[in-house]
């Protein structure tokens, strides 16, 4: 790896001196009323910041009561974190003196560095050149300063402070900074730490979620973000910290930017915001559309009991507000819950005679708290439900602070989630701090309340997707030299463009099911090509220059015999000609007719995103696929489970589930196709755009009748995966080895490989568990299981030896490494079949995790075991581990691959 490729990853090197600094530097403090650096300086010092505040001004002496440093080179020592807050063409200068200091982390306030300096460059580049060097971090420029209350820091020019709390905040946008830090005092909202990002220039997105990941003050970490620089990087950090904690988003800029001229249908839906979408669901996080729902979501996120599914009870004093609530429940896919004969037995002897006898639940605008407190036991124990929503409307009969202290201890109990709905204004007050001051999720309406319930399920299925382990299945390997060959051959010829023939013969060589097609030149041909087809026959117009083949009269459908088609294609040919007369016209496409009379017309295909790269499209086909707008994407790699929820987020596919008399169509088949073409997305990085229109589908299977692609050219030297923003499986690391245990495989673990893993470890010992696991441990539990075989291959790589076993792989032994988000450091764990120790298997895959290690440019590999994993201790030597004792009384094994130290 390369030093510029090897900044681009840098990613949490020096952050903790931002969070935890001993001392703070203020270049550019002052004294003058309203400026940036007398605001900052006096922020620090209001705040109470326990270590050292060095102001740096050659203009004064003391500001603030404390002596003021006359520039940056004559500080007394080396800050550990620096605030910025002089003009841009000051900066790069003093971010040099700052790293030669040995500064590692620096706010930088100043805006206006796309400015160009004296030397050519722009002033942000000449600041990020200066910092490198010293592996000097740089937050900013362009933004407000940062805020840790835990720390007593707050190196910001915001107006107001951050109460300490749980949750981390980072946003992009400065004005929204300050408003959301007021908003957030008003509501009694702490924080872990609030971060303006600002140009993000240095420190991103990803460096934040991957340091905020491991942070052990923070449950939930909030995001504004306009924009992502780096995908990869991004993904790989928001799929790490979105399996330690919630991470909830606000992605500005939904509407989508002025369409777009685009070769295919794919590439006109695939708007950016879709794309967005889809990366956010993909890492596990959840979305949100204003800052009001993000401090909603945390707070309900922030609790620890979740949902088993939609159905949500009602408790409520007022009709009113339960109707509310319910159509905001079944608007937004929620789900009533049905109580059950025990239950609505049980509240008819507490209630009135009057009571509403079903959900929602009424007990009545005079109900006193004893009869709160016995209509809520009685919800909270109906197993019917999966969430409780109390709202209630202040009366004079008994203080709203009263309900809810009677409440709370069954609140506290629960064991799923509960919601607080406190209608009103300060009669309801002190009742809605009490809830708050439980941990307990509190709204002031019904729908607002609704609303954070369906975030919680939107939240739980994101998760679901990232944790959920696919089947293992068995799908027939693709031709992909074949396909290779055909790509490599209309690129020769300078054909971006790929018709449809061409195109078809792709798909096929993917195992993808395309009607049979023949290319002809004129309509004589066309005869000759549908006697071998057989008729009826459909034939289209074949031109590069025509997108939408109906539009023109390009298309003519069963076409009985001959005079027929030769009929249509010489009126074909005619009326392109008058309606199109500068489009080349190659000839046309014959192709037999397929009759399936209960089949959707949908689309399937690729578009290729500016920032994430190429992704899957599907939804509703036909000529009106725009019209309909009823589409979702993916980002690739998919596996069937992936594919499913492709599908299911479209309004077709409760169509396809089946109706009146259409049966259900094929989903496997189906979702075959939707993983097929990710593959293409792997192995052809030339494939820019595919469109599948229409891919019919019922229960007989699925065929594609008319498909087009684009191809772009690789820039020479590019990695050829480098445009995936998710790393796909790396088959080119399979290798077979010759053992005394027989022929095996090497090679990268898989999510399918999900059952055989588990059997893998309920193979091992209790003392080899005890080994691997630092513990006792019977199964792995699902969610590790997931972590164990869905990996990151840009973060992570696990090697696994497998050999045949009644027609499956049966995994032998497995050796991990887990890379650091700077991407200098590995730390690997290894577990062997323990019938199976002896026959070289430990040494065979810790060489090949080396050689992998090393050829992906890591300086050191380490691990830890425990003091009587003795056989461990002997086979890191063997492969040339530094092996000693730690304080701790493990043994820690430690390689150096490579010289440096990597900061």
């Amino acid at each position: 790896m390369n030093e510029s490729e090897r900044d681009a990853k840098m990613s949490i090197r020096n952050l903790e001196y931002f969070f935890r600094p001993q001392s703070i530097a203020v270049i550019g403090a002052s004294n003058r009323p309203g400026s940036v650096g007398a605001t900052v300086l006096a922020n620090l010092v209001s705040a109470g910041f326990p270590g050292p505040i060095w102001p740096v001004n050659p203009r004064h002496r003391r500001l603030e009561g404390l002596p003021v440093v006359r520039d940056a080179a004559d500080l007394p020592g080396a800050p550990e974190l620096a605030v910025i807050c002089t003009p841009a063409a000051t900066v790069p200068a003093i971010v040099a003196s700052l790293g030669r200091l040995g500064c590692r982390a620096a706010v930088v306030l100043s805006a206006g560095l796309d400015a160009t300096g004296g030397d050519g460059r722009s002033l942000r580049q000449a600041m990020l050149d200066a910092a490198r060097p010293h592996l000097l971090r740089l937050l900013g420029p362009n933004c407000v300063g940062l805020l840790v209350p835990g720390s007593a820091l707050n190196a910001s020019f915001a107006p107001v402070a951050a109460l300490p709390g749980r949750i981390a905040f980072v946003a992009q946008s400065g004005a929204l900074v300050t408003a959301v830090l007021d908003w957030a005092r008003a509501r009694r909202i702490g924080f872990s730490c609030f971060v303006s990002l600002g140009d993000g220039s240095d420190v991103d997105f990803g460096d934040l979620l991957d340091y905020l990941a491991d942070d052990n003050g923070t449950d939930a970490i909030l995001l504004y973000a306009e924009s992502v620089r780096q995908a990869r990087k991004f993904m790989s950090a928001a799929r790490r910290a979105a399996r330690a904690k919630p991470v909830v988003i606000v992605k500005a800029g939904r509407v989508a930017e002025a369409a777009h001229a685009a070769f295919s249908h794919t590439g006109a839906l695939a708007g950016s915001d879709l794309v967005y979408d889809a990366a956010i669901r993909r890492a596990g996080m959840l979305r949100v559309h204003t800052t009001e729902e993000l401090f909603d979501a945390a707070a309900m996120l922030s609790q620890p009991r979740r949902p088993s599914g939609p159905r949500l009870a009602i408790l409520t004093n007022g009709g009113g507000p339960g109707v509310m609530a319910t159509d905001a429940l079944i608007e937004g896919g929620g789900q009533l819950a049905r109580l059950g004969t025990a239950t609505l037995e049980r509240l008819s002897m507490d209630l009135p005679p009057t009571w509403s006898r079903g959900n929602p639940v009424d007990v009545i605008g005079d109900a006193p708290v004893e009869r709160y407190r016995l209509a809520l036991a009685a919800l909270l124990e109906e197993p019917g439900t999966d969430a409780v929503l109390l709202i209630h409307a202040p009366t004079a009969i008994v203080p709203s602070d009263a309900i809810a202290r009677a409440l709370l201890p069954l609140l506290r109990a629960a064991r799923r989630p509960v919601l607080c709905c406190w209608m009103g204004g300060a009669s309801v007050e002190q009742a809605r701090g009490l809830c708050a001051d439980a941990g307990l999720p509190v709204f002031d309406t019904p729908e607002e309340a609704v609303r954070g319930f369906l975030q919680l399920l939107a939240y739980q299925r994101n998760q679901q997707l990232l944790m959920q382990v696919p089947a293992a299945g068995t799908m027939v390997p693709p031709d992909r030299r074949a396909a290779r060959g055909r790509v490599e051959a209309l690129l020769a010829q300078g054909s971006a463009r790929v018709g449809e023939a061409d195109a078809k013969a792709i798909l096929a060589a993917y195992g993808i099911p395309v009607v049979r097609t023949e290319v002809v030149s004129d309509p004589v041909e066309a005869v000759r090509a549908a006697g071998r087809i057989g008729y009826p026959v459909a034939l289209k117009i074949l031109s590069p220059d025509i997108a939408h083949k109906s539009d023109v009269g390009g298309v003519a459908l069963d076409l009985a015999d001959g005079p027929a088609l030769e009929g249509a294609a010489a009126a074909m040919l005619a009326r392109v000609r008058h309606l199109l007369p500068e489009a080349r016209l190659d000839g046309f496409t014959v192709q037999a007719m397929a009759r399936r009379p209960r089949a959707h017309e949908l689309i399937a295909g690729v578009s290729t995103d500016p920032l994430f790269g190429p992704v899957v499209l599907f939804g509703q086909g036909g000529v009106a696929v725009e019209v309909t707008g009823d589409q979702a994407i993916a980002l690739p790699p998919l596996n069937r489970i992936l594919a499913a929820d492709l599908v299911g987020r479209t309004r077709i596919a409760r169509l396809l589930a089946g109706f009146r008399d259409y049966p259900a169509a094929d989903m496997e088949a189906l979702y075959d196709v939707l993983v097929r073409i990710g593959q293409m997305i792997a192995d052809l990085p030339e494939l820019a755009e595919l469109d599948i229109n229409p891919l019919l589908a019922g229960a007989d299977g699925v065929i594609a009748l008319d498909a087009r692609m684009r191809l772009a050219p690789v820039p020479p030297g590019q990695d050829p995966l480098a445009r995936l923003a998710i790393l796909p499986y790396p088959d080119r690391l399979e290798r077979q080895v010759e053992t005394p245990l027989g022929t095996l495989t090497l090679r990268p673990i898989r999510p399918e490989d999900a059952p055989a893993h588990q059997e893998f470890f309920q193979a091992l010992s209790p003392e080899d568990v005890h080994f691997r696991m630092f513990g006792a441990m019977r199964a792995l539990p699902a969610a590790q299981l997931a972590r164990f075989t869905q990996i990151d291959y840009a973060r992570e790589m696990a090697f696994i030896a497998t050999r045949p076993q009644d027609g499956r792989d049966e995994t032998l032994g497995v050796v991990r490494v887990v890379i650091d988000p700077d991407d200098v450091e590995g730390e690997f764990a290894i577990a062997i079949r323990s019938a199976l120790k002896g026959n070289g298997l430990g040494t065979l895959l810790m060489n090949c995790l080396i050689d992998y290690c090393r050829e992906r440019g890591l300086v050191r590999l380490r691990g830890a075991a425990l003091a009587d994993n003795v056989r461990m201790h002997r086979l890191a030597r063997r492969c040339g581990f530094d092996v000693h004792a730690a304080d701790d009384g493990t043994v820690v094994m430690n390689l150096q691959l490579a010289s440096g130290t990597g900061g």
